[in-house]
This record gives structure tokens, C-alpha cells and sequence, in this order.
């Protein structure tokens, strides 16, 4: 038992995720990996090296990340349309300080992070949306079904004062539950709540993708109960209940255009690859840094909800804002972002 705790905080520590709205203090963001062997090219440059447009990319560890890392092995091998130096990074903060000193181009950030982001500077467009929701509700049994059956419950999360937290309460009362008094929600750090799982001390957890894979591998008593996709559409939310995106500085659109639609077919592409083949994409996402071991990115790319959602597609998320503006309007920085902030080429 006690190895197991200690192998659940060993994993949720590697797990951060970056999706709760980077809290903690920030890690450095690490270099472009080698390209792994084997890896097939989703293009080829059309022209050489050094006339290629340089794109100084940045994703996030986690389900955000997970989609650019077939992009990534072919920009190590220099096969890729664009030029792109690339960081992966532990938090969101890493990378929107870097966007505001222009040291990154493009960056995957979750999606309350790039509406706030904007609604402070006004600098940046959203290119797509590349991440449906990533939260699971686990339960050690099989009494739970829909989230009206949690009524009564104790329910272990993580996620306070942030976007886990505004959806639960969301989705509960669409679900004539009142999360204030008719369920006795426990706040939690991911670890904590991890290790519980896992020890089979709690029943029921709601956790993010990754981490509740790890709690899937390590308990085999544990489901995945609810996924809280089915659960927004069970319940009649409007909108796309999307966690992460892709953005780019106003700045370097403006000035390299066609760069820019380059990148976006290219990482369609990827996302396409990493999502329908993921046997042969999780050496790459381990090797691009963004989930620490392999196992756990092949059980994490089926649940990671890997999409790349672009044009007038994406205004489907304003449905979303709006619920997290309702919540707390600081949580996506005050507005529900207007037309300028989505790129409509």
C-alpha cells in the first residue's frame, strides 16, 4: 500500500498539466527533442532550410501539448514547412510571459489562460481550439452513472477557483443538484486526491487527463465513470466544452501570414496522426517531453479529446466562456472575448 501512495505522488507530480489555470511557481521550458525513429513526415519542406520562416512554437506538458508531437519530430528532422524552434512547458505563465516579450510565435494554452491573456493585452488571435475537456469523474465501484447520482456523495477534486470547479458546479445544478449543500465536495491538490484513489481510501474523484490515467493504471478497482464531454452534452450546455488552444501573436501574423497557415496544416496533421495512431505517436510524446512515460501517454491519448478546430468553428466556445464568466468573470479576464480575437482568415 505503501508503495502504491508513493508511486501515485511519484506520477502526479510528473503529471502537471498546466489545465488548472498554471498555478504553482513556474518551470523552465525544455528544447526541442531529437526526432524519433521511426516517424513518418506529415509534409515536406517546400523550400530549404534557411528560407524557411522561423516560428519559435511553444506547447504545454499534458493533453494540450499532446497533439503537436508528431509537428514536433518532424521539425527536429527538418522536415516540416516552417522553421520552428520549440519549447514545452511545465505552466501556462511560462508561456504567456514569453508571448508578451515576443519570444514565442505560437502557444498552446488552456483556454480561459488565452481569453484572459487577450482581454489584458488585446495581442494575440486564437488559431484553434485543440482540446476538448479532459476531465473524468473516477469512481472505486459502480453506483455512479451520471453526475444526478452524486447526490449524497462525498466527491474528492481538484481544481478550486478554477475552470474543474465552475463546470462541476455547472453541470450539477443542470443536473438538479445543488453543489453547495447536496454534495460534499473535498478541494484537494491532484496528488492528494491521486493517492486516495489509488489506496481505494475515496470512491470518487474528479481528475484531469493525465492524471486520471494514472490513478486507471495503478487501481484496477477504479473506472472511469463520467466523462465530462458526455456529461455537457447529456445536460444540454451549449457550446463546445473545449480546455485548450492554440494562439499567435498579433504581431507575427501580420507579418508572416502565409507561416501561419502553414503551421495550422501541419499541426491538423499532427493532431490527426497522434490522435488515430496511438501506438506509434506516444514514443513522440514522451520524447517531445510532454508525459513523462509511455505507458501512461498510450492509455492518455484515447481520453485526451484531441481536436483541431479552426475558422468560425471555433466561436463554439463562447458558450463556454460565457459559463466561466458567469462563475467568476476574473476566470477568463473579465469579458467574454469579442469577434478580433478569433482568426476568421
Amino acid at each position: 500500500m505503501k508503495r502504491q501512495r508513493w508511486l501515485s505522488l511519484f506520477l502526479a507530480a510528473a503529471l502537471s498539466v498546466g489545465l488548472l489555470a498554471g498555478c504553482g511557481a513556474p518551470a523552465e521550458p525544455t528544447s526541442t527533442p531529437e526526432a524519433a525513429s521511426p516517424a513518418p513526415s506529415a509534409s515536406e519542406p517546400s523550400e530549404t532550410s534557411a528560407q524557411r520562416t522561423k516560428v519559435n512554437l511553444a506547447m504545454l506538458n499534458g493533453p494540450t501539448g499532446m497533439g503537436a508531437a508528431k509537428l514536433i519530430a518532424d521539425a527536429a528532422a527538418g522536415t516540416t514547412l516552417n522553421d520552428y524552434n520549440v519549447q514545452v512547458a511545465s505552466q501556462p505563465t511560462d508561456l504567456t510571459a514569453k508571448l508578451n516579450t515576443g519570444e514565442v510565435d505560437i502557444a498552446a494554452l488552456p483556454t480561459n489562460v488565452a481569453a484572459s491573456y487577450y482581454n489584458k493585452t488585446g495581442s494575440i488571435q486564437m488559431l484553434a481550439l485543440n482540446t476538448l475537456g479532459v476531465l473524468y469523474l473516477l469512481e472505486n465501484g459502480t453506483s455512479v452513472n451520471t453526475l444526478a447520482d452524486l447526490k449524497g456523495q462525498t466527491l474528492y477534486a481538484t481544481g478550486q477557483g478554477a475552470n474543474p470547479e465552475y463546470v462541476l458546479d455547472y453541470l450539477l445544478t443542470l443536473n438538479g443538484v445543488d453543489p453547495d449543500t447536496e454534495v460534499d465536495i473535498q478541494w484537494k491538490t491532484s496528488e492528494e486526491v491521486q493517492a486516495l484513489m489509488v489506496s481505494g481510501e475515496a470512491k470518487l474523484a474528479m481528475l484531469p487527463v493525465p492524471a486520471a490515467t494514472g490513478v486507471l493504471m495503478q487501481n484496477s478497482d477504479v473506472r472511469a465513470a463520467i466523462d465530462f464531454n458526455t456529461a455537457w452534452d447529456e445536460a444540454g450546455a451549449e457550446g463546445t466544452f473545449t480546455m485548450g488552444c492554440v494562439v499567435v501573436r498579433n504581431e507575427f501574423l501580420e507579418e508572416n501570414p502565409q507561416a501561419v497557415e502553414d503551421f495550422l496544416t501541419e499541426y491538423a496533421a499532427s493532431i490527426e496522426y497522434v490522435r488515430d495512431n496511438p501506438e506509434e505517436a506516444a514514443p513522440l510524446v514522451v520524447e517531445a517531453g510532454i508525459v513523462p512515460k509511455e505507458p501512461i501517454a498510450l492509455a492518455a491519448i484515447p481520453q485526451a479529446n484531441l481536436v483541431c478546430i479552426t475558422g468560425s468553428d471555433m466561436l463554439s466556445i463562447r458558450d463556454y466562456y460565457t459559463v466561466l464568466y458567469n462563475a467568476n468573470p476574473d476566470s477568463i479576464g473579465g469579458a467574454n472575448p469579442d469577434d478580433a480575437f478569433y482568426y476568421l482568415p
